[in-house]
Order: C-alpha cells, then sequence, then structure tokens
C-alpha cells in the first residue's frame, strides 16, 4: 500500500459511494461536506484508481452511457447522448450555378496517344468519367505550343502575358577586348 495523507474513514466513504455510482466530482463534494476537507475532484480519482476503483467499466463510460439504475423491474429508460453544441453557427448551404466551362468552337479529331503525330494538338478531352477514355484534339499545333491556336488561348486565358514562346532566346554577339 502506497504512503498517503488519506484518512481511513475517507477512503472508507470513497468506497461507499463510488458503490452508489456517483460521478467523482459529487463523490468529491460529499466527502469534503462529511469530513470539512478540501478535496480535489483530481485528487478523488487519484485515491479510487489506487484503491482499485476507478479505471473500471463504470468509470470509463461517460454519464449518459452508463447503464441507468431500475427502481423496479422491467422498468426500462431511454438514454441517448446529449445534444450536439455547435460552437460557430453553420451558414444555409447556398445554391450555386454550375460553372460554365470555357470551349472553343472547334471540333477536336479525338485521337488516342498513340495516333497523335508530331505537330498535332495535345489538348486532352474526356477522362471524367470512371474508365472513360482520354483523347486528345488533333490539329495542327501552334507554332511553339503543344497546342493549336483556340487551345492555347483557351489555356493560357485572358490577362495571361504570352511573352516569347518557351525555348527562343534571342542571342548578341559582343566583341571582348
Amino acid at each position: 500500500m502506497e504512503p498517503t495523507d488519506w484518512a481511513p474513514e475517507h477512503s472508507g466513504a470513497l468506497r461507499e459511494l463510488f458503490a452508489q455510482h456517483l460521478s467523482f466530482g459529487r463523490i468529491t463534494e460529499a466527502i469534503n461536506r462529511k469530513f470539512n476537507t478540501n478535496y480535489s475532484r483530481s485528487a478523488v480519482l487519484g485515491r479510487a484508481r489506487r484503491m482499485g476503483l476507478a479505471g473500471s467499466k463504470q468509470s470509463v463510460l461517460p454519464s449518459w452511457e452508463q447503464q441507468p439504475q431500475l427502481n423496479r423491474p422491467r422498468e426500462a429508460h431511454l438514454v441517448g447522448p446529449p445534444a450536439l453544441r455547435v460552437r460557430w453557427p453553420v451558414p444555409p448551404p447556398m445554391e450555386m450555378e454550375p460553372v460554365k466551362l470555357r470551349c472553343v468552337e472547334l471540333e477536336p479529331r479525338h485521337l488516342s496517344l498513340i495516333e497523335l503525330e508530331r505537330g498535332d494538338c495535345r489538348y486532352p478531352y474526356g477522362g471524367d468519367e470512371e474508365g472513360e477514355p482520354i483523347t486528345f484534339c488533333g490539329h495542327p499545333c501552334r507554332l511553339g505550343s503543344s497546342y493549336c491556336t483556340p487551345h492555347f488561348h483557351l489555356s493560357r486565358g485572358s490577362g495571361t502575358h504570352l511573352g516569347s514562346p518557351a525555348g527562343a532566346a534571342v542571342l548578341r554577339l559582343v566583341e571582348t577586348a
């Protein structure tokens, strides 16, 4: 047995109140009132653990999951979880319009990856649904791009700086001394 500052009468009261299935908060209040002590709930819980009382199924279950004490045989009480509390108000769901996709006035050739040739547009179509094949535009590419002109502008969007095509550089020869 561990040394403790708990009097044997206090431990006995703890054992009796625990047998009545009271919460540790109520056990603490009762012991403090009866013996004019100032134990905290944590102290009572720790003492109950050292005595082998806490850690049982009764102390692990939340109060709303514990079996109710029945006053008469075959009397049933419906016990459920407490209402969930929402900390922040949740805005009501808003109806949203479907996103209008940008598209081009060009009928794609729907070529597979194997059918694509050098210089064919590689803008993809399909693949949205499970098992749907992905095909490609297949029209002639714009100079310096892997897309045809309509798909090039579609992929860049408005306001995007187009600049010079990738890989092109202007070199200037400088004479050294």
